[in-house]
């Protein structure tokens, strides 16, 4: 089981995207993704998605909100992921040259354009919901087949789900 962050940054309509083009062997190559990664020994997510944001963007983020928990069964070499999922709007710093990709604030209305692993073109806008919200995507072969998800405290509705063939 491993366990990670994903934070997305939004000031003025973006959002802050790392486009995975710099690193060998990476399970997101070509992809754009929020910043995040594994949690540390005895780290809490709040000080992952901290200590991530800063080593890949250089910024420093202020009380990152948790917006949701998603899970990946069996995502990468059979394991599961399970992803404790941010959004902050308060940050603070420089950006520098980033060795995990390139990073681009995306107009907000642009970021379901871009290539994105499929489970994210669905929970992506949930960030923007009130409340919190928990999702299980199920990928095989790095497709997506199957998606659930609960929302707490949010207009929307009680449960969503589908199938992919």
């Amino acid at each position: 089981m491993k366990l990670a962050t994903l934070c997305y940054l939004k000031a003025d309509g973006k959002t802050l995207m790392i486009h995975r083009v710099k690193k060998e062997n990476d399970m997101h190559q070509g992809k754009w993704n929020g910043l995040g990664g594994k949690l540390d020994p005895g780290e809490t997510p709040e000080e992952c998605a901290i200590r991530e944001v800063h080593e890949e963007s250089g910024l420093v983020i202020v009380k990152p909100l948790l917006k949701g928990i998603l899970t990946f069964p069996q995502f990468a070499n059979e394991e599961d992921w399970y992803a404790f999922v941010y959004l902050a709007r308060e940050f603070s710093g420089d950006m520098i040259d980033s060795a995990e990709g390139v990073l681009e604030w995306i107009k907000d209305d642009r970021l379901l354009e871009l290539d994105l692993w499929a489970g994210d073109y669905i929970f992506l806008p949930w960030l923007e919901q009130p409340g919190f919200f928990s999702g299980k995507f199920v990928y095989k072969f790095g497709e997506l087949v199957d998606y659930n998800a609960v929302f707490y405290e949010s207009p929307l509705a009680d449960v969503a789900g589908g199938s992919f063939s």
